[in-house]
C-alpha cells in the first residue's frame, strides 16, 4: 500500500517509458539470457533481440510497469555483459522514425528531379 502511494505521487521526467532500447550487447546473447538480466528489475512483457546485420547487439526490453524500467534503466545502463559495457536508453520512437523520414524524402525529392528533368548534381 505504501509503495503504491510513493508511486502515484512521482513524477518522471517525459522521456521515460516502459519500452528500454539495449545496445553494445554481445551478438550471441539470447532472450533467455536477456530475461535473467533485465528480468531482475520487475515483470518484462516482451524482449526483441536484432538479428539482422544492421540491428545485431540491440535489443528492445517492454517492462509491464514504468517504474520497472526506469530502475531498470538506471542500474543497467553501463552493465559489464561478456566484456561489452551497455548501454540502455528509453526508447523515443519520435527519434526511431525521423530516418526513415529522411529517407522517404529523399526518395520523393529524387522522383520529382526525375519528373521535372533538374539534376543538381551536375556543375554548370
Amino acid at each position: 500500500m505504501a509503495m503504491m502511494q510513493r508511486r502515484t505521487n512521482v513524477r518522471l521526467p517525459p522521456e521515460v517509458n516502459r519500452i528500454l532500447y539495449i545496445r553494445n550487447l554481445p551478438y550471441k546473447i539470447t532472450a533467455e539470457e536477456m530475461y535473467d538480466i533485465f528480468g531482475k528489475y520487475g515483470a518484462i512483457r516482451q524482449i526483441r533481440v536484432g538479428n539482422t546485420p544492421e540491428t545485431r547487439g540491440t535489443a528492445f526490453v517492454i517492462y509491464d510497469d514504468i517504474f520497472d524500467a526506469k530502475n531498470a534503466c538506471d542500474h543497467l545502463s553501463g552493465f559489464n555483459v561478456c566484456n561489452r559495457y551497455l548501454v540502455v536508453l528509453y526508447y523515443q520512437s519520435n527519434k526511431a522514425f525521423k530516418r526513415l523520414d529522411i529517407d522517404k524524402k529523399k526518395e520523393e525529392l529524387d522522383k520529382m528531379k526525375t519528373k521535372y528533368g533538374l539534376n543538381t548534381d551536375e556543375k554548370k
